[in-house]
């Protein structure tokens, strides 16, 4: 087994080597040694990936579609993002030219930023957010600027973007919003984005618009996007794995204005060539005729959500309404102190119950947990009874 010369030890990207491991993912992996714990900590569905689906990768496995791809992406696949952006936005996107696949939106993410930034250049993220978002725009050589949201039902307001970008955040160079937000659940109505939308162009921003989980909204909550009001400089982020249940297909997409996708399709095809085959030529299918899949999802997550809900509620958690995506966002009960690391740690090991640290989503999350409701009714149901257990517990004591 090699080891690094120690001539070369003190050579690697320093850079990299001061960006932390994602701590949702270490501490995941670390509860998972606990016998018979109930995981609710990373967002994967459980549902399976739509058998038609599958079937249109096979098809084209057969039929030796095994060649690199164009760098962009392939014409089935960029035609079929093209039209589900103009059904679900009604906002057109040119396959030639303003749309490239991505393996998945982490890749999308890294490509974008590494497109737009300049070292040094600043960010805007509302928080709490994605613990990943701070490491990506660090690769990219950005500096993340953390705008805690808590105050204000974890919405970025508009009046607080400007306060924002006259203060820490001058001079910064692009926005990011995750909506439906993970960790939180919270959507942006129309109104709200076109409030912020307007201090976006004030303030001559790119604006980077996660939208991953933008058919899973719930409570008759519909989905908005920046694309639809600032398109000119809305980079939209999204993909297939959370509405498909296809996470480990890694397929995804941005859509933009061709001349920004220019240096996009530049930076993507350096890091990757070009995206799988068989995976894009499923995406298409999904994407031409998939309403029904994400609808039926979007029921069944509908569902759990109200059985984590009230269960959390009636053992005194507070949170943000839920609105999208498969997060619940909770405040711990002030019985248990604000320590949200070492309430996890015990709920974890006395309990059984796998949770999130709320710190881990950035400035605004201590105090809170991230539980996510992509998992069966029965986990969900044993959960709350064993949360109930150990609140009981902890009073009686």
């Amino acid at each position: 087994m090699p080891t690094l010369a120690k001539s070369l030890s003190n050579t690697i990207n320093k850079k990299i080597n001061e960006i932390p491991k994602s701590e949702i993912r270490a501490f995941s992996n670390k509860i998972s040694q606990i016998p018979g714990i109930i995981k609710l900590t990373v967002g994967e569905p459980d549902l399976q990936t739509p058998e038609r689906i599958k079937r249109a990768a096979i098809e084209d496995i057969k039929n030796d579609d095994s060649h690199y791809a164009p760098e962009a992406g392939k014409k089935e696949y960029l035609n079929a993002v093209s039209d589900y952006l103009k059904d679900s936005l009604d906002v057109y996107y040119n396959p030639a030219d303003e749309i490239c696949a991505t393996v998945g939106v982490t890749a999308a993410l890294n490509v974008a930023l590494m497109s737009v930034l300049n070292p040094g250049d600043k960010v805007i993220v509302p928080t709490p957010v994605w613990g990943v978002y701070f490491g990506i725009i660090k690769m990219a050589g950005g500096i993340p600027i953390e705008v805690e949201t808590s105050e204000d039902n974890f919405i970025l307001t508009a009046d607080h973007l400007k306060r924002v970008m006259n203060n820490e955040g001058k001079g910064a160079k692009a926005i990011v919003i995750t909506d439906p937000s993970n960790p939180t659940g919270r959507v942006y109505d129309k109104e709200e984005l076109e409030q912020m939308a307007k201090v976006i162009t004030d303030y001559n921003l790119f604006a980077l618009s996660d939208e991953i989980y933008a058919e899973l909204t719930y409570n008759d909550k519909k989905h908005y996007s920046l694309a639809q009001i600032i398109p000119e400089r809305t980079i939209l982020l999204s993909g297939l794995s959370k509405s498909f249940a296809m996470t480990g297909w890694r397929i995804g997409y941005i859509a933009g204005p061709a001349e920004i996708m220019k240096t996009v399709v530049k930076v993507s095809s350096f890091l990757i060539t070009s995206v799988t085959d068989n995976v894009q030529i499923a995406a298409a299918k999904a994407l031409e005729d998939g309403e029904q899949d994400y609808e039926e999802a979007r029921a069944i997550y509908e569902k759990r959500l109200h059985i984590i809900q009230t269960g959390l509620e009636k053992n005194g958690f507070t949170m943000a309404t839920p609105e999208g995506a498969f997060y619940i966002f909770a405040k711990i009960p002030e019985h248990f102190g604000s320590d949200d690391v070492a309430f996890a740690t015990d709920l974890a090991n006395k309990a059984k119950v796998g949770v999130v640290p709320g710190s881990y989503f950035g400035e605004g999350g201590e105090g809170y947990v991230r539980l996510s409701y992509a998992s069966s009714e029965e986990h969900l149901r044993t959960a709350v009874d064993r949360i109930t257990d150990y609140v009981q517990d902890f009073l009686n004591k």
